[in-house]
């Protein structure tokens, strides 16, 4: 018989079960904070006449940015001045955070997944490579503060995404085995990092494409919380050993 790749895809997360808990990245996996990222870095680079004043484009972002923690990013747009770069990193930030109070959304479907995680009384951590301030602003703005049981910085870790160790942290924090724990990630520096921590991914292609996406390997690839792709693999992973807490 000829299984689909989407059926393989279902059965690689359903091997989890038992679930013990659910790790979430922030930035483009809880909110849809790229478009606002995306303006801010855009603005300022144009202002400092960044590329000649030519305004960097989505691809230009994607490839450079998206997924980095600050001082990668610093590195990477700023190789000859890192101080400067930092100093022009902290007016983005500010600029940032100014869009997030104004128009922060939700990933679609972000809080039937929040339920389910609920229901189950499953553990849960956010794993991300923005700052302190930007990650707790943007949970605050979601409601969900109380709804993580702690929040994994990758810049307080001695190596950011892509690297495992800030997953690995998670799961120490937690005090959960990556055997029965999974992973919601948007970006290709954070898919990588799941994978190399050991544990499955369920990638969120709403703003990077699949086909990038897909060199991480994925365990899974959705649209958003929504996708019924989602909702089948986790209702195998309830049908093949329900959760730790329920079980």
């Amino acid at each position: 018989m000829t299984v689909s790749k989407d059926e393989n895809s279902l059965h690689r997360l359903g091997r989890i079960a038992p679930v013990e808990a659910v790790l979430f990245d922030v930035d483009g996996t809880l909110c849809d904070s790229d478009p606002l990222h995306f303006y801010a870095f855009r603005e300022m680079l144009q202002k400092i006449g960044f590329n000649g004043g030519i305004p960097i484009d989505e691809e230009f972002y994607i490839k450079n940015i998206a997924g980095k923690n600050n001082d990668g990013i610093i590195r990477t747009l700023f190789p000859n001045d890192v101080e400067q770069g930092a100093e022009y990193m902290n007016e983005k930030e500010a600029m940032f955070r100014r869009l997030v109070v104004e128009q922060l959304k939700p990933v679609s479907g972000l809080y039937k997944v929040k339920k389910w995680v609920e229901d189950h009384r499953l553990k849960c951590a956010a794993v991300t490579n923005s700052s302190r301030i930007n990650a707790e602003l943007m949970i605050s703005m979601l409601g969900l503060t109380d709804f993580f049981e702690t929040i994994i910085i990758g810049d307080e870790c001695e190596h950011p995404k892509p690297h495992p160790e800030p997953y690995l942290k998670a799961l120490e924090a937690l005090q959960v085995s990556k055997d029965h724990t999974f992973i919601f990630e948007d970006s290709l520096t954070g898919i990588k990092a799941g994978v190399e921590a050991d544990m499955p991914v369920v990638g969120i292609s709403m703003r990077n494409s699949e086909q990038l996406l897909m060199q991480a390997k994925p365990a899974l690839l959705v649209k958003d919380y929504n996708d019924l792709k989602l909702w089948l693999a986790l209702d195998e992973l309830v049908v093949r050993g329900d959760t730790i807490a329920n079980a």
